[in-house]
């Protein structure tokens, strides 16, 4: 019988692994039953801080270095899962974004997001039994719905939607799956550790006072998500139980894009 749930026996590859997302993917994955987890991100303490119970290995790194990817495939050996994680964010009008601004947001949004995903697929088809392995990468509901000041991490994200389906095109033949999640407002540093936010926090006397707010303002069922709620939406795209699912976004966003 198929394992529909767990991933015991199995090998999955984490990219921004430290915090947020990434890391709540990686502690579920462990409790999932996972034998071999393969995490990189820049902040190597962040990951040393993950308490797992499985066989890891972690490179600390830029995720937009290709010296890095080259690095990490002479080791990776065989893989059967792959998130697709690493990211930043920031935000400016079209008229008063920097190219170097630009350039540093597609680097780590694109620029990483290709050489993981190249690196994650050569180590799925290596033994040349790819069958019934899977990636999810991680784009966003802003690369979906048009965001005024997001001109690059939309522009980025939506880039790595459809990254997601040309990949899936091309190794549906092999069995992978690969799919992308566009999540909303979710509760991760990415959202929580900038300038604006932290004067929220300032004002309003709390941080959940600060996330409420933001939440009523922007999202139609009244809350963020949290990262372990879309740690589990990414095991299932990840699982045997959705075998029938590839070359599609998972829109989660607590109904922002309607």
């Amino acid at each position: 019988m198929r394992n529909l749930a767990g991933f015991a026996g199995r090998t999955a590859l984490v990219t921004g692994a430290a915090s947020g997302i990434g890391a709540a993917v990686a502690l579920a994955l462990d409790a999932a039953g996972i034998e071999r987890l393969l995490l990189v991100d820049q902040d190597a303490d962040g990951m040393e801080r993950l308490t797992l119970s499985c066989t890891v290995e972690r490179w600390a790194g830029d995720v937009a270095d290709e010296a890095l990817w080259n690095s990490i495939e002479a080791k990776l050996g065989t893989i059967d899962h792959a998130v697709l994680n690493a990211g930043v964010a920031d935000g400016a009008p079209i008229v008063g974004l920097s190219h170097a601004e630009w350039r540093r947001i597609l680097s780590a949004n694109l620029d990483g997001m290709f050489l993981s995903l190249r690196s994650a697929l050569r180590a799925m088809t290596a033994d040349g039994q790819a069958r019934g392995r899977s990636a999810v990468l991680t784009s966003s509901v802003a690369g979906v719905k048009p965001v005024a000041g997001t001109a690059a991490y939309g522009a980025s994200k939506a880039a790595v939607a459809h990254l997601a389906r040309i990949a899936a095109a091309e190794h549906a033949k092999d069995g992978i799956r690969i799919n992308a999640v566009a999540p909303g407002r979710v509760d991760t540093p990415i959202w929580t550790r900038n300038a604006h936010f932290a004067q929220m926090v300032e004002e309003l006397g709390s941080r959940q006072a600060a996330l409420d707010v933001l939440a009523a303002e922007t999202t139609p069922l009244g809350r963020f998500a949290t990262a372990e709620e879309m740690a589990g939406q990414i095991l299932f795209l990840l699982s045997d139980a959705a075998w029938n699912v590839t070359g599609t976004v998972l829109v989660s966003d607590g109904g922002y894009s309607l």
